[in-house]
């Protein structure tokens, strides 16, 4: 991967990016100074969605599901206005000006991702014309189809900006970035290694809206309750894409909330928390299965995103693992942070002209500049 060249030392080099994963939660902004050669978080700003806005999205997001036009393009240009206000609202935290920022990299919000269909695709919203109209500021967005567009899978992206921040020449590292998809990317001086794992905090989420009215399960809590069916569990990992070999990537498109009802079709009598339960072990079993299976010799397992609170997830985790499984944020970032400074360092790579995707994580042909380009007032100046 190219790396940056320092700047001149104390001269600010800001970008920002912005991010929704597939938690559907919100919105995370970073506020990223690239100079001297370094990455440093600046300012971060969390903005959620409503309640509103959350059922909104994920009815667009449901497979197979007709979708009105108007309905979509109306989310579309709501997401592109709020993605600009917690751009702004990062600014004014920061006290630093809309001009000194050299572009801003959003990745979306994703609705669907299909990379394997006949014509695949990875369709994310959320308009950037109106982020660069609203705050003045390029932005750079849509990272994935031009990955898809040379045979990769358009996922995970994030594993380039991993092997920049995370790489350890003395251990072997997995990454494990738990939104409502898992995904890893693997660091041992070989050629890197990334892909989904499966769900992660989806399912349980979607089981703990519906059973205990809440968007998640604060620390595992619920799930502690319950008690692992191992038929059940057993079930859930009986599904072709666990033996896929990589690259691939999945969404909650595929692993949904009609494949969950699906596999409990036949323990309809199971008491909720054992569903939450055996739901965590499942999620912690596929992403352990992917260490151990493609990289056994790894020393450290780093875990970001919502499911880095997760204490009941760590804990089955480290059971499966038998190595430190530790939070980025004892690496120097909040385990909430990374993706949003990851789309800042994408944006950063597009902006001169260099690759942002590892061909050995998403299967493309070649390495490619990624995304399309928004030029804000900042570029007419």
């Amino acid at each position: 991967m190219t790396r940056w060249s320092p700047k001149t030392k104390g001269v600010p080099e800001f970008y920002l990016g912005l991010m929704s994963g597939t938690s559907i939660d919100g919105i995370d902004a970073g506020l990223v100074d690239f100079s001297d050669g370094q990455i440093q978080l600046r300012a971060f700003h969390y903005q959620p969605f409503s309640a509103e806005l959350r059922s909104s999205i994920q009815q667009i997001s449901q497979p197979e599901q007709p979708v009105l036009l108007t309905d979509y393009g109306r989310l579309d240009s709501q997401l592109g206005r709020l993605f600009a206000e917690a751009a702004v609202s990062l600014l004014a935290k920061a006290q630093i000006p809309a001009s000194q920022i050299k572009a801003i990299g959003s990745h979306g919000q994703t609705v669907y991702h299909a990379p394997e269909t006949c014509n695949g695709f990875s369709l994310q919203i959320g308009d950037p014309n109106r982020i660069a109209q609203h705050t003045g500021i390029t932005t750079v967005a849509d990272f994935r189809r031009r990955d898809i567009a040379v045979g990769g899978q358009g996922a995970p992206l994030v594993p380039a900006f991993h092997q920049a921040i995370f790489a350890d020449h003395l251990q072997a590292r997995a990454i494990v970035n738990i939104g409502g998809i898992a995904n890893i990317t693997i660091l041992d001086n070989q050629p890197v290694i990334g892909f989904d794992t499966g769900p992660g905090n989806g399912l349980m989420d979607s089981w703990c809206q519906q059973h205990c009215n809440k968007p998640y399960d604060s620390n595992g809590d619920w799930a502690s309750t319950g008690i692992v069916n191992s038929d059940l569990l057993a079930s859930l990992k009986d599904d072709v894409y666990f033996g896929l070999a990589p690259p691939k990537s999945t969404g909650k498109e595929y692993f949904s909330v009609a494949w969950l009802q699906q596999k409990l079709a036949a323990w309809d009598k199971l008491p909720a928390q054992d569903v939450q339960a055996t739901l965590c072990q499942f999620t912690a079993d596929s992403i352990a299965d992917a260490i151990l299976g493609y990289a056994p010799g790894t020393q450290q397992t780093l875990i970001c995103g919502g499911g880095a609170h997760n204490q009941r997830l760590l804990k089955l985790l480290q059971d499966n693992l038998h190595m430190p499984v530790l939070s980025t944020a004892e690496f120097g970032i909040d385990p909430d942070h990374v993706e949003a400074i990851a789309f800042a360092w994408l944006a950063r790579q597009t902006i001169n002209h260099l690759p942002g995707n590892l061909c050995s994580v998403t299967g493309a042909a070649a390495p490619v500049v990624l995304g399309g380009i928004y030029p804000g007032k900042n570029a007419l100046s």
